[in-house]
């Protein structure tokens, strides 16, 4: 087996037909497309095109389509575009931190913020969300599936709540993992304001959009020329967001196939797990998981030492998220929100799949496992 690559909630290698569109963009589309020559207008075309994809996949309107650098752009473009100083922010203990960073910042400079439990699914407890909803509540933001876990938010409730409590109130989703991979209609679900990101779906890095609800105002992030229908100003990546085109594109054709054939990885992973002991599967087969993520801890094992002995056998996988894997001062706060013990979050290993990913694959990567586990539970002791 050359290279089984089971890190795709960390970032997807992009399909060819996403590499030649961003190629092309740079070589025959490189004008401004604010320019008003006719290079300028052909570049805007693509631009345009490119968000009519995005609108198409999503059910949305191409102007509530906001191009950004990534998801962590659209979660701060989010957050800060709603809020002033004294509002409160209800959010939870598992979010990207993207958006818990920004917000324990926020709360030294006059922000009351609200983290919301999670339970061993990483799921909120709707009841204290009810509770914690306030006068003064102006902003609710929760991700849609947790990176680590694959935990599914029960995001229609929650916003059923917050109309039903507050007419002011915001709500926020970032939806980075799930996008491309559950079904996703913006009417229906309702929020005020989504995420996006390119590099999940099999796109190119460094783009991603943000959803803003018809009516609803930002205040921007970025002062400049007004791009963006003026919420996010500087000249617009234009390879990268025409990529994202592609790669929308992509994700919409076979959809059904496609989440079938993850689901069958996961759970022909899960199966050839079962002979293993003193292991942890944390995000099983059901309803309250994805299927693109299998979180399992190893104990007995350091989850970065069983994840370099993979990588022996060309293996690539993740001990949680890439944002904060290489710091290691930065102790995994998503894993012990959800219950588990100090061992357990040491030793979790997240498989994270693609469609593009095989049966064959998992095999290999169950026979590795079943060679290396033994010998590192021996080194450890």
């Amino acid at each position: 087996m050359n290279l089984v690559y089971l890190d795709n909630s960390a970032t997807t290698k992009p399909h060819k037909e996403v590499v030649d569109e961003v190629a092309q963009c740079m070589e025959q589309y490189y004008a401004n497309p604010s320019s008003a020559h006719k290079l300028g207008v052909d570049a805007e075309k693509k631009l345009k095109a490119a968000r009519e994809k995005l609108a198409v996949f999503l059910k949305a309107k191409p102007q509530e389509i906001i191009f950004t650098s990534g998801g962590s752009e659209a979660n701060n473009m989010a957050v800060l575009g709603v809020v002033s100083k004294g509002d409160h922010i209800i959010t939870t203990k598992i979010e990207h931190p993207s958006v818990i960073k920004l917000l324990q910042d926020m709360e030294k400079d006059s922000f009351e913020i609200t983290y919301l439990d999670v339970d061993c699914h990483g799921c909120i407890n709707l009841e204290q969300l009810s509770s914690s909803m306030k006068e003064n509540t102006k902003l609710i933001s929760i991700m849609y599936v947790n990176n680590e876990m694959g935990s599914i938010q029960p995001i229609n409730e929650i916003i059923d709540i917050v109309r039903e409590k507050s007419r002011k109130a915001k709500v926020h989703i970032d939806a980075v993992q799930a996008f491309g991979k559950l079904p996703m209609n913006v009417k229906e679900i309702g929020a005020d304001l989504i995420s996006f990101s390119a590099h999940k779906i099999h796109g190119p890095k460094g783009v991603g959009a943000l959803y803003i609800k018809e009516g609803l105002r930002l205040r921007p992030l970025i002062a400049g020329g007004g791009q963006e229908f003026d919420i996010r100003s500087g000249t617009e990546n234009l390879p990268g967001i025409s990529g994202f085109g592609i790669a929308v594109e992509m994700a919409a054709k076979g959809f059904e196939d496609k989440k079938q054939s993850i689901r069958a990885l996961k759970q022909h992973f899960i199966e050839g797990l079962k002979g293993f002991d003193r292991i942890k599967i944390n995000s099983p087969l059901d309803e309250k998981h994805i299927d693109n993520i299998l979180n399992v801890s190893f104990e007995g094992v350091r989850g970065e030492v069983m994840l370099h002995a993979l990588e022996d056998y060309n293996i690539y996988v993740s001990t949680g998220s890439a944002c904060s894997a290489k710091k290691g001062a930065h102790k995994n706060y998503v894993l012990p929100a959800m219950g588990l013990s100090s061992t357990q979050a040491e030793g979790a290993i997240r498989f994270s799949f693609s469609y593009l990913n095989t049966i064959e694959e998992i095999d290999y990567t169950i026979d590795a496992i079943k060679k290396i586990l033994p010998f590192l539970r021996r080194i450890s002791k």
